[in-house]
């Protein structure tokens, strides 16, 4: 079965031009994808990838179409010569069903490893040059000027205990990952150094917390989990089963049933779900009290 994709770059574009061109090469069905070429998320790509089966045929009107760039177009290939799918190109000789069309596809992956191999040897070339020069890389140490007054300023406020992280962040317009960078800075311990109202109850939860990738091309779920239980799990006395479990068992002070709900959908679930989408993942979430079987979020 021969499938089609085609893709522009931006929605006001007619991708008219290249599914015509793919339904006269015979396929059955076309993928149209409306994304820059710089976009790792393609969402009619991962649809494509999941539908095609060995012995199928990918055909797209030109190799840029596919690939972002060299390396993820021979990545992409790599996979579907391993599921038994092949790849052809209206415009470049390109067709990975015949012996020509994968001796060239070979060609492309030694350039594309050749390519790698001059940037890390300019790079090296240069940093060396640089250290021989008194010259070190990297982003300067420590804060400007004006983000030093920041942390002093999200120091002060987050001892008083009067606003919570959210409204601290909001006031000096400024992401909570950023607030709590300028709070290590400034030497505070978070979650410790703040004298908060005493509770009078305590409810103790069974979460399911579960972080997965956007997509195949992302790699930042492990980072996220991380940055998750440090920064937001482990206000509430965290226990977990194992060390790779998505099971928690955490202990959330409240007064009201409101605040309850507030901490578990805001300072926890929100809180997660902000963190992992800034290593572009998602989470899947389950909230139950282990002592009232009722209430579940």
């Amino acid at each position: 079965m021969q499938i089609g994709y085609a893709r522009v770059s931006t929605a006001d574009q007619n991708p008219d031009i290249q599914t015509d061109a793919l339904k006269r090469a015979g396929c059955q069905q076309v993928f149209v994808e409306r994304a820059s070429g710089a976009k790792g998320e393609r969402v009619e790509l991962v649809k494509l990838l999941g539908k095609v089966r060995s012995g199928d045929v990918i055909v797209v009107w030109k190799l840029d179409r596919l690939g972002r760039s060299l390396k993820h177009l021979v990545c992409v290939v790599s996979e579907l010569m391993t599921k038994g799918v092949s790849l052809k190109s209206l415009q470049e000789p390109i067709d990975t069903t015949t012996s020509q069309g994968r001796l060239v596809f070979h060609i492309f992956a030694s350039l594309a490893e050749f390519e790698r191999d001059l940037i890390r040897e300019r790079t090296n070339a240069g940093l060396t040059t640089a250290r021989a020069r008194g010259r070190k890389g990297g982003r300067p140490k420590g804060l400007s000027e004006a983000a030093k007054k920041k942390a002093m300023a999200a120091a002060a406020l987050y001892k008083e205990a009067k606003l919570s992280a959210n409204e601290i962040a909001r006031n000096l317009a400024v992401s909570k990952a950023t607030l709590y960078g300028y709070l290590r800075h400034q030497g505070v311990q978070i979650g410790s150094s703040r004298q908060a109202p005493p509770k009078s109850k305590v409810m103790k939860l069974s979460v399911y917390l579960r972080v997965e990738n956007n997509s195949k091309f992302v790699r930042g779920k492990s980072r996220a989990r991380d940055d998750i239980e440090r920064l937001v799990l482990a206000r509430y006395q965290m226990q977990k089963p194992t060390k790779d479990s998505w099971d928690y068992l955490l202990l959330v002070p409240y007064q009201t049933k409101e605040e309850l709900d507030r901490t578990i959908h805001d300072s926890i679930l929100r809180e997660a779900s902000h963190l992992a989408d800034l290593r572009h993942c998602f989470i899947e979430s389950d909230v139950r009290s282990l002592d009232d079987p009722e209430m579940r979020w």
